[in-house]
């Protein structure tokens, strides 16, 4: 049974010293004439003695109290040593299920830039340290990169290592070489907001009922790109005049699918826009239950899927940014994309609700992303303060 207990000792080094007679001296004056080292030792849970050695004993207290933490909560197994490699190839398959597709894509490739910054293939886990992750940000830097993107490095290879620590214990705690790696400093950017008579121009532009009913679905309930693409004909709610975003399981002609950050969210959206999918659904191919995709693109998609030329970074409808773009042109209108339609359906919806209920409806996993929208400075608050100031001038009499 492994020993709960960890405990400070001397730890004699050198042979005994002798006396005048040439005899070692007794073990009583060892502490005042034999060098020695303060050394704390205790046991894993599997029974393995671990020791480390200090020149001071109140640094070996003051190490045994943080090692008993961990002995009393079963954390002071010594970390296993594997090599980067074999962690990223284990994250790959560990990974696989518990986050979107597109986020595991973005951690391996992470982890695998890098590696590459390593250059030593063989390198272990454990010597991997805070020097490497200074130099590979500098170097992501002096690639021209967006500080934007070098930041979402630095967060994703921050909570890689952290699993690396727990629950995997690879390393020890304290270890994780992102951990004091701060993130660079980026002027937020500004939200664009796009305005109702702007947005009305753009839709008439529209030439089919298809672009028409997205578009509007898109300005009225936040919806994400994917999110609205992956809706189908049962997460309408025509009776309440709400729409579903919910996971979807792989079917024989249903594509698999998850939200972002796995939150499912029912949004009202208006009767006009309720109208417009009643109007859609009356247009629909039945062999299809999805609300934008199409019979004919829903076999093919399911062809590609069969064949394993299929996976969620690829694109349910194409050129839809491209089309977005000629129907601005045709507008006149300068021209957005489709997370500003996300982006002012919720600058509206923060004109007037709270913002924890924002957040819900939007699907922001947390509060800050959220409070942009309540800090943005629109339009129509430009023109408030000219007419404060407009107010204040008019006082002025030497003005």
């Amino acid at each position: 049974m492994a020993h709960l207990k960890v405990s400070v000792n001397r730890n004699w080094y050198g042979k005994v010293p002798l006396d005048k007679n040439g005899k070692p001296i007794p073990r009583n004056l060892w502490p005042k004439r034999r060098k020695f080292s303060w050394e704390a030792r205790w046991y894993s849970s599997e029974g393995k003695r671990h020791s480390k050695s200090f020149k001071s004993r109140k640094e070996a207290e003051e190490y045994a109290r943080v090692i008993q933490d961990k002995v009393n909560i079963g954390k002071a197994n010594e970390p296993k040593k594997v090599t980067f490699q074999f962690f990223i190839e284990e994250h790959k398959k560990l990974m696989k299920g518990q986050v979107a597709h597109s986020t595991l894509v973005d951690q391996v490739r992470a982890l695998n830039f890098f590696k590459k910054h390593i250059e030593d293939k063989d390198i272990l886990l454990k010597k991997i340290n805070p020097r490497h992750a200074e130099s590979f940000v500098a170097h992501r830097l002096d690639q021209d990169l967006a500080t934007a993107t070098v930041n979402k490095d630095i967060r994703t290879l921050h909570s890689i290592f952290n699993l690396a620590v727990e629950p995997r214990g690879y390393l020890s705690e304290g270890t994780n070489p992102f951990e004091k790696i701060k993130q660079r400093k980026v002027s937020d950017k500004v939200v664009r907001f796009i305005p109702t008579e702007d947005f009305s121009k753009v839709f008439d532009a529209a030439p089919r009922l298809w672009w028409k009913t997205f578009l509007a679905l898109a300005y009225t309930s936040a919806g994400r790109k994917d999110e609205l693409l992956n809706l189908t004909w049962s997460d309408v709610d025509f009776e309440n005049n709400n729409v579903s975003f919910v996971p979807k399981k792989a079917s024989k002609k249903i594509l698999a699918w998850e939200p972002k950050d796995h939150e499912s969210r029912i949004i009202p959206v208006p009767e006009k826009v309720v109208l417009l999918l009643a109007d859609m659904q009356s247009q629909a191919d039945e062999s299809s239950s999805y609300v934008f995709i199409s019979g004919p693109r829903l076999k093919r998609i399911l062809e590609r899927r069969a064949c394993g030329k299929w996976n969620a970074k690829s694109e349910v409808i194409n050129n839809m940014l491209t089309r977005l773009k000629v129907f601005c042109k045709w507008a006149g209108v300068k021209q957005f994309c489709f997370h500003d339609l996300r982006r002012s359906c919720i600058t509206n919806w923060a004109r007037h609700l709270p913002i924890h209920v924002v957040q819900q409806l939007a699907g922001h996993s947390k509060i800050e992303t959220t409070r942009k929208y309540y800090l943005s400075v629109g339009k129509s608050d430009r023109e408030l303060a000219r007419e404060i100031q407009e107010k204040v001038v008019t006082k002025l009499t030497n003005y």
